[in-house]
């Protein structure tokens, strides 16, 4: 009985340990322009375990893609173990992967829900935000940088008959590469950040 009570015991002791390993990770919420593209650009970064699309940053509930989304920033979730990935490297991987001069949107998307931005969860993520962009100020001197850094808010996952937008890249290949190439954004990300694009 002591035997089978170890074994128990034992597997209890595994089973929850495992629950608070899957319980370390943690969320990065960045606005990029197209969210189909942010998906993609973060899913294949080591460390990632989830990018979820959506909106963020605005005040209207329950933000839709082809409904009401004024004042949101189309945007992506990014979960991550911090022990494989640093927030700096999620920061880091975000700047090479967007247009940060433009005050107009992202590549061929316009608008203020195309728009880049940071949103922060506190003054550590604050802190690493601003030293990044500081760095990126510092070597494009003869540039505006207008990416914000902003408080997050709730993110809102894209849901219900628009749920297509989650994984389109993988879903749909063919129509997901030509918008990618239409819209310039690696050869624009190339013109910027040169090998350090990561694609």
């Amino acid at each position: 009985m002591k035997k089978i009570l170890g074994l128990v015991l034992t597997s209890s002791v595994l089973f929850y340990a495992s629950l608070g390993y899957a319980d370390q990770t943690e969320k990065a919420i960045l606005a990029g322009g197209c969210f189909w593209c942010m998906e993609s650009d973060f899913e294949k970064l080591p460390g990632v375990t989830d990018v979820v699309s959506g909106f963020t940053g605005g005040k209207i509930k329950n933000p839709s893609y082809n409904g009401d989304h004024r004042g949101h920033y189309e945007a992506v979730e990014i979960t991550y173990d911090p022990k494989i990935v640093s927030y700096q490297a999620i920061l880091d991987h975000y700047w090479v992967n967007i247009d940060p001069f433009d005050a107009r949107g992202q590549f061929c998307d316009k608008g203020p829900s195309y728009l880049s931005a940071i949103f922060v969860a506190n003054e550590q993520e604050r802190e690493l935000a601003e030293k990044t962009k500081n760095a990126v100020i510092a070597e494009f001197s003869d540039k505006t940088v207008v990416t914000p850094i902003l408080n997050a808010s709730t993110f809102y996952p894209i849901k219900g008959e628009e749920s297509y937008h989650q994984d389109y890249y993988k879903n749909n290949p063919i129509r997901y590469n030509a918008y990618r190439w239409r819209c310039g954004r690696d050869s624009r990300l190339q013109d910027i950040w040169g090998e350090r694009a990561t694609h």
